[in-house]
């Protein structure tokens, strides 16, 4: 028993209604063929007699005549088949019938010539009764009656059985899509191989869930990761206030409290918003407008702004640029925040007395970024994870930070339409590429 709405339901009706309209059509047709065919015979068997009758009675009226011609005619018509009946008619009054008495049947075919001959203009009817095939085709209407609904029901239920067959898998994967969940992601569709649409469907709902686990699992990473570096300020904050109640102290320890407090707030607050940023960033690049911007000039006021961190830790900073660089379309403020992230992480990890050198190049169609130290390097195994949210190798983890700045970066790359790449050798330095499209090549595309 299926509900009228399922797909196994509609597949019986549309079959059961496809070949009753095939019964009815082909029914209609062998009908209608075989009932012309059999008068065409019967015509046929018809117009022959009529054409032997014809030359009989041509041959035996130049020798006889009157009731002797008659009698020979009779003997003629005796060998037509028994329904047959003939009649002759002259100008000049002959006549001729057989047999003299006959009963009219309901159907009879009937074929009318008229020929010249023996002086005298003649007209022949020959006619034969068609109640054989009437019946025979009465018989045959009464089968396909009755036989239609019997073969319709019998294809219901074959349509039935054969919908349910070729639905079974459908069935298996549902129910196994029932069984995946959060907690088994791993887990997928059984694939039919059948070569068919059902087979490419599934395959495309394994990759749907390949995704799925895969923004599952990072997800997850995320909000361990942030809930972790959260924590670290959290508990610093804490501590200090708890210190701080503990006894009265002089107003220099207050302020140092204060201060200590206030510097992890503010660092929470900076990963809050690089957070925010984020998050924003990857559900709309509407929320960020863009225009016509100079890279340069953003270049040469992030490096006038970190200034002072590259000088406390003993490190030059070199901005350089070729003349007439074509500008971008860009958001000036997002681009801010990439420039800083990548400056602030090669001065970061820059040897003392080190350098870091900032480059713009343009051409006609492509804008270059590149920042690049002599530090400390990035291990091979670490280069393919830097641009991941608060990844940080191991190198890396004695100096302060969230691992955001990267990934800061990598997103709004992305979000302008850029490229990033990062290329580095462990103990020599690294350098970070970023390649923006031209304002007169976004317009062109």
């Amino acid at each position: 028993m299926f509900h009228a709405r399922s797909i196994q339901f509609k597949l019986t009706v549309w079959y059961a209604c496809a070949l009753a309209a095939s019964l009815a059509l082909f029914s209609g047709a062998i009908f209608v063929a075989l009932r012309q065919q059999l008068m065409r015979s019967l015509d046929s068997d018809l117009a022959d007699s009529a054409t032997r009758f014809q030359s009989y009675f041509l041959h035996q009226a130049e020798m006889e005549s009157g009731n002797h011609l008659k009698g020979e005619l009779v003997e003629f018509c005796e060998a037509l088949p028994e329904s047959s009946y003939v009649e002759l008619r002259g100008d000049k009054g002959f006549e001729f019938h057989y047999p003299e008495r006959r009963l009219v049947p309901r159907h009879q075919r009937r074929l009318q010539k008229q020929f010249n001959g023996a002086n005298e203009s003649f007209h022949l009817s020959v006619s034969a009764s068609a109640e054989s095939i009437y019946r025979a085709m009465g018989l045959l209407r009464l089968l396909l009656v009755a036989l239609a609904p019997a073969l319709i029901v019998a294809a219901c239920i074959g349509g039935a059985l054969l919908s349910r067959r070729a639905l079974r898998p459908v069935d298996e994967i549902t129910s196994a899509a029932r069984m995946i969940g959060v907690e088994n992601l791993s887990q997928r569709l059984p694939v039919p191989r059948s070569g068919d649409q059902l087979e490419r469907l599934t395959e495309v709902w394994n990759s749907m869930l390949d995704r799925l686990e895969t923004a599952v699992k990072a997800l997850s990473r995320f909000a361990e990761d942030a809930s972790h570096e959260l924590r670290t300020p959290l508990a610093v904050i804490r501590a200090g206030a708890e210190l701080a109640l503990r006894r009265a102290r002089s107003p220099e320890s207050y302020r140092e409290s204060l201060d200590a407090i206030a510097a992890e707030a503010e660092r929470m607050t900076r990963m809050v918003d690089d957070l925010l940023f984020l998050a924003r960033s990857g559900a709309s690049a509407d929320r960020m407008p863009m225009r016509t911007v100079d890279l340069v000039e953003i270049a040469r006021a992030v490096v006038a702004e970190l200034k002072e961190l590259a000088a406390a830790r003993n490190i030059a900073v070199r901005l350089s640029f070729a003349a007439g660089c074509p500008p971008i379309s860009g958001n000036e403020p997002a681009l801010r925040r990439l420039l800083l992230a990548l400056i602030e992480n090669a001065i970061k990890y820059s040897k003392p007395g080190g350098l870091v050198t900032v480059t713009v190049s343009g051409a006609a169609e492509r804008v270059r970024l590149a920042v690049e130290d002599f530090g400390i390097g990035i291990a091979p195994s670490d280069l393919p994870h830097i641009f991941q949210r608060f990844y940080r190798a191991d190198q890396a983890r004695g100096e302060s930070g969230y691992g955001l700045g990267l990934s800061l970066a990598s997103a709004i790359a992305q979000l302008h339409g850029a490229a990033i790449d990062a290329s580095s050798h462990q103990g020599e330095g690294s350098l970070f590429t970023v390649e923006f499209p031209t304002r007169e090549a976004l317009v062109a595309a």
